[in-house]
């Protein structure tokens, strides 16, 4: 009796689409764990950018590190974009970004749609070329002297050319391609398109959610890339600025007048603070105008291929 009385008593659990939901407390457990590790990624993001505003005096009073800028400061910002080393390194990154992705979007996509075509006769043995370099790297001292060979050291083509084509990104883009219905390009072959007419007015305007992945996945591994700078540029003029960024600010060089361009210099520690927020605000700009599409252009290329 008393057992059926404590079970009367309890409230029903709320169902949300066929789904009971946890009790308050729970859901208030839950929000306190989600709080915490929220704070762990955000709080040190929010110093990196305080610390880049913040005035002299107060960056020196801390040690280095400020949460709460007492005033916002853009001096270090100011010598940044002054014309010196830092300037150039971001104008390189963004030529490399830019030119890059749309290299490897246009060679991954036309190799991706010609393995993808069931009468390609040799998409057999080419594919099983693209999946053995995604199972076996060539190794540095091999890759360098590919790269000498071909005349791109000192030169910025070698930021591009040797990471032109992922295998996984090719592999993403076949699958995508083999499942759009074949009735739309049979259609297309009857009205008397081509190939490659098929392939740029059907095939990719009904592709714009992996192509955006994938150009995703492309711009923030050549905006991210310094160790083939690191590699094959001795020249420091055509550094990217994820070169910079190692040098100066993990390795802790000092940035003096010569390689900022200008005389009033902020605190070393604003100045590396700010280096840091230029090389990650425009992955963070980008990313919001992509990120409807990523778990579609994903799951549709990948799973169901």
């Amino acid at each position: 009796m008393t057992q059926t009385i404590v079970a009367r008593s309890r409230a029903p659990r709320k169902v949300v689409q066929g789904v009971p939901m946890p009790s308050w407390p729970m859901r208030v457990f839950k929000g306190l764990v989600l709080l915490v590790f929220c704070a762990v990624v955000i709080i040190p993001f929010v110093g990196v950018i305080s610390t880049s505003v913040a005035p002299n005096k107060q960056i020196n009073e801390s040690g280095g590190l400020v949460l709460f800028p007492d005033s916002v400061n853009f001096g270090a910002y100011e010598s940044l974009f002054a014309g010196g080393v830092v300037t150039q390194a971001l104008f390189i990154s963004i030529f490399v970004t830019v030119v890059g992705t749309l290299l490897s979007l246009t060679v991954s996509c036309l190799l991706a749609y010609a393995l993808s075509r069931p009468g390609f006769a040799a998409g057999r043995p080419i594919l099983l070329v693209v999946l053995f370099s995604m199972l076996f790297s060539p190794g540095i001292i091999p890759t360098y002297l590919v790269v000498k060979g071909a005349g791109l050291l000192d030169s910025i083509w070698a930021l591009i050319v040797p990471t032109m084509v992922s295998a996984f990104n090719v592999i993403v883009l076949r699958a995508f391609f083999m499942n759009l219905p074949n009735e739309i390009t049979e259609s297309a072959r009857i009205d008397g398109a081509g190939e490659l007419k098929t392939f740029v007015h059907i095939v990719l305007p009904l592709s714009k959610a992996v192509l955006s992945v994938i150009g995703l996945f492309y711009a923030v591994a050549y905006w991210n890339a310094f160790f083939s700078a690191l590699l094959y540029l001795n020249d420091s003029k055509l550094w990217p600025l994820q070169l910079v960024l190692r040098t100066y600010v993990i390795n802790d060089t000092q940035l003096g007048s010569a390689e900022l361009g200008t005389e009033l210099l902020p605190p070393q520690a604003s100045i590396q603070m700010a280096i840091l927020v230029v090389s990650i605000v425009p992955i963070l700009i980008i990313y919001p105008f992509l990120q409807r599409h990523f778990a579609k252009g994903v799951l549709t290329g990948a799973v169901k291929g």
